[in-house]
């Protein structure tokens, strides 16, 4: 009752009482800016909360999109057994009236005949086919690595978001609670002179500033809630909280280690080279088509007409290649080949370069980190609050009180962007280079689903 009465003391002798009906005018405005209705209340639902390996997890588990892939090698694999396979035997046969005439009596009869053809292909032509079918394979299991591994990250990057904007819009409500728990207690009371009601302007637009802030925040919360419902595969009204994770950031390993490892596991670098090989394998295809196949199988004819003959034999047909050597083909395919090379080397080059830029996002905002002292953020908070205490009892200016309650909310605004930032860098270069930077303490690891199949020509990792 004491510290009351010397707050209504203090706060009468601040504000007089010529403001009174300017502050209780803005008090009917407040609800309206603030979105406050008493018909509109939020429902509360129980929020899901879950940690970051949790989600990424579940995603991994429940994502639609993981079996477009697995039908994607399905349908590679029914390729490979295609190619590998020898075309059906073809069974022939004629029938048909055989009249002979001459010097004696005619003689008529039935004549018929039989024969099974075999096709055989070039030697090395099948093994080439099966050689281009497996190298598909391989293009789709690199495929279905690379969205496990993108579908990771991301799931990550949006879980993490989310868990940013949560605190960032809890930071922001504070304050603006802050204000609003201020602005209430001063409508009440009896301002007196200009400098009382300039105030009250000052801390009425400052709340709305504030409620902005914490609007946008929630905002971004909710697009990266809706995303991680949709890569969960549940309804996009369930609710879900992010609990903020541990991070330990650490340095990043130099850049030739960087540019080495993405060289050896990036999964745009191995596809390209998949798709090279292929395209070698397509060249030598189209030069072995040049001869052609040809076919081999035993007949059997017999012909009725005064005497009976049958006849026994081997047959052979060839086709002959006068007009059609394959010449088109064989320069479509080394121009692919061209392509696949070129298109392996620009991937490479934007590869390296978007390492780079990530390595130094990721070191440049670790710097920025380390910076900070780890109470940095709390005792700006302490300092908020004492300073609100110390306003309502007089002994802080209205510019001092503004001033802390923005710098409190800018500097873990700050520090939370630049853990964001940073930790969305390291996400990107794992992906690169299939490194862990160990951002932030997991059991998924990206290394884990990274492994290249054998069928893609690369040795598997231990």
């Amino acid at each position: 009752m004491a510290c009351g009465s010397c707050l209504r003391s203090a706060l009468r002798s601040r504000w007089g009482a010529s403001s009174v009906a300017l502050l209780i005018a803005s008090s009917t405005v407040w609800p309206a800016v603030a979105g406050e209705t008493p018909s509109s209340e939020p429902t509360t639902t129980t929020a899901q909360r879950l940690d970051l390996d949790s989600v990424v997890a579940e995603i991994l588990d429940r994502n639609p999109e993981i079996k477009f892939y697995s039908a994607e090698i399905a349908a590679a694999r029914g390729g490979a057994r295609t190619a590998g396979t020898w075309p059906n035997p073809e069974a022939a046969g004629t029938v048909g009236d055989k009249r002979v005439t001459g010097d004696g009596p005619a003689g008529e009869g039935v004549t018929w005949s039989v024969s099974l053809k075999m096709v055989f292909e070039w030697p090395g032509r099948i093994s080439l086919r099966k050689a281009i079918a497996n190298q598909q394979i391989g293009l789709a299991e690199l495929g279905f690595e690379q969205f496990k591994a993108a579908l990771t990250t991301r799931a990550r990057t949006v879980a993490f978001a989310l868990a940013v904007a949560e605190q960032k819009a809890d930071a922001a409500q504070e304050v603006a609670d802050r204000f609003r728990a201020l602005r209430e207690v001063l409508v009440q009371r009896d301002p007196a002179g200009i400098t009382p009601q300039l105030e009250a302007r000052v801390i009425e637009a400052t709340a709305i500033s504030m409620l902005r802030r914490a609007s946008d925040a929630a905002l971004a919360g909710q697009a990266a809630m809706l995303e991680l419902n949709q890569l969960r595969g549940v309804p996009w009204a369930q609710t879900l909280r992010v609990m903020p994770a541990e991070l330990t950031f650490m340095p990043p390993p130099s850049m030739d280690a960087l540019l080495a490892a993405a060289q050896k596991n990036n999964f745009d670098i191995l596809m390209r080279r998949v798709e090279l090989e292929q395209q070698g394998f397509k060249v030598a295809l189209a030069r072995n088509e040049r001869y052609p196949a040809f076919s081999v199988g035993p007949y059997v004819l017999q012909e009725r007409a005064r005497d009976r003959e049958q006849q026994f034999g081997l047959a052979v047909s060839v086709p002959l290649p006068l007009w059609n050597r394959n010449e088109g083909n064989i320069e479509t395919a080394a121009a692919r080949q061209k392509q696949a090379e070129t298109s392996m080397y620009v991937t490479q080059r934007n590869v390296e370069r978007q390492v780079a830029e990530k390595a130094t996002t990721y070191q440049t905002k670790l710097t920025e980190i380390q910076k900070w002292r780890p109470e940095s953020v709390s005792e700006f908070r302490k300092a908020a609050e004492l300073a609100d205490r110390h306003y309502r009892l007089g002994a802080v200016p209205i510019a001092t009180y503004v001033e802390l309650q923005r710098q409190y909310l800018d500097a873990a605004e700050a520090l939370l962007e630049a853990r964001h930032e940073a930790f969305e860098a390291a996400q990107q270069l794992e992906l690169l280079t299939g490194l862990e930077i160990k951002a932030v303490h997991t059991t998924i690891p990206i290394r884990s689903l990274r492994r290249p199949p054998a069928s893609a020509g690369q040795p598997a990792k231990p």
